[in-house]
């Protein structure tokens, strides 16, 4: 789907008159994701801090919301979800709020502003609408990813990779890893909540001596198809992107079982003022337009009920992820100063 035709599509949609009765009644009886069509439209001024991602698709979803709602003064700041996250600290302890909502690309962001109470309730019906386990009463994921481990078919067969994700640091398997990238690093973090400082930096010491360090993610799954190494780790988008551009690239995913190895991560969104508009908002990024737009062309999983995981993935039913909240990928700094003593940072 297609930038044009998307942001038409979603403008298209909106033409339509909502639908009869309150909107809480309306998602109340849904059990899958709701159209444009059944949302009111938004009036008014709203802020928006947009962290980067997604190479402009995200972009894409703000310009239909957009067109479709002529009368909604959008006003956008973009910068990483990081430093975002600092500057609405910041503002608040300075007692100023510029921001109404906050998109940001990895919950570890989303941690922080929550645990500074600075996130305001979303109504039950919003919440609802997404799949268990992603339910928060101060925040709405908006789309998922899962670690993975993307390897070269051509070089290791299935049955050589552990499906444990601590194994791999005694394994004679070559290994591509982006210590310094966000994802990397949120992965590092819930390994170090789940198994402890001392077997994260044993870990971490392990895959060192046998891993080839890349400047992101793509760059690892790029490393795996060319043979530089056997392995990596990477959230899945990166092999499915390669794929669809390269349909006999030398590439496929293999999963670890209830460890960070398979975390599934998500990007969020943060009302950070009262109102019918900022969560009126929200729920416009919880459509079928938009949560299957994100789904085909970012290849980014929907976290709305009945919407369709991208292709080439494996059922997120089948998939074993660790059980924790996601909130406490927030606590970032215990994690870069362990990767730095022990030297891969």
């Amino acid at each position: 789907m297609h930038r044009r035709r998307f942001v038409q599509g979603l403008t298209a949609a909106g033409l339509t008159a909502c639908l009869p009765g309150s909107l809480a009644a309306a998602y109340a009886a849904v059990q899958q994701a709701v159209s444009v069509e059944s949302l009111p439209k938004l009036k008014g001024d709203l802020t928006l801090y947009l962290g980067r991602g997604e190479g402009g698709l995200y972009e894409n979803v703000l310009d239909a919301i957009k067109q479709r709602n002529p009368q909604l003064n959008l006003k956008i700041r973009r910068g990483a979800t990081a430093a975002l996250t600092n500057t609405i600290i910041a503002e608040s302890k300075a007692g100023v709020r510029r921001a109404d909502l906050f998109w940001a690309v990895d919950t570890a962001s989303v941690g922080m502003i929550t645990d500074a109470g600075l996130a305001q309730s979303l109504p039950q019906d919003l919440s609802s609408q997404l799949k268990e386990g992603f339910q928060y009463p101060g925040w709405s994921p908006v789309t998922g990813r899962i670690r993975t481990l993307p390897y070269n078919t051509e070089r290791v067969q299935p049955s050589q990779i552990p499906d444990d994700i601590m194994a791999l640091a005694d394994s004679d398997l070559q290994i591509g890893w982006a210590p310094a990238y966000a994802s990397f690093q949120s992965f590092v973090t819930a390994m170090r909540v789940l198994e402890g400082e001392k077997a994260t930096a044993d870990w971490l010491k392990g895959v060192s001596r046998h891993a080839k360090s890349y400047a992101g993610e793509l760059g690892v799954v790029m490393g795996v198809e060319r043979g530089e190494v056997d392995l990596g780790f990477a959230n899945h988008y990166y092999t499915l992107r390669l794929k669809a551009g390269k349909p006999d690239a030398n590439v496929d995913l293999a999963f670890t079982k209830n460890d960070a190895g398979c975390l599934v991560n998500c990007s969020g969104i943060v009302a950070l003022s009262e109102g019918d508009l900022p969560a009126n908002f929200i729920r416009y990024l919880l459509t079928e337009q938009v949560q299957s737009y994100l789904s085909s062309e970012a290849y980014e999983i929907p976290l709305v009920k009945g919407v369709k995981s991208p292709q080439g993935l494996v059922p997120l039913a089948s998939i074993s992820p660790p059980k924790m909240d996601l909130r406490k990928l927030a606590d970032l700094r215990p994690t870069l100063n362990l990767m730095r003593k022990v030297g891969v940072l």
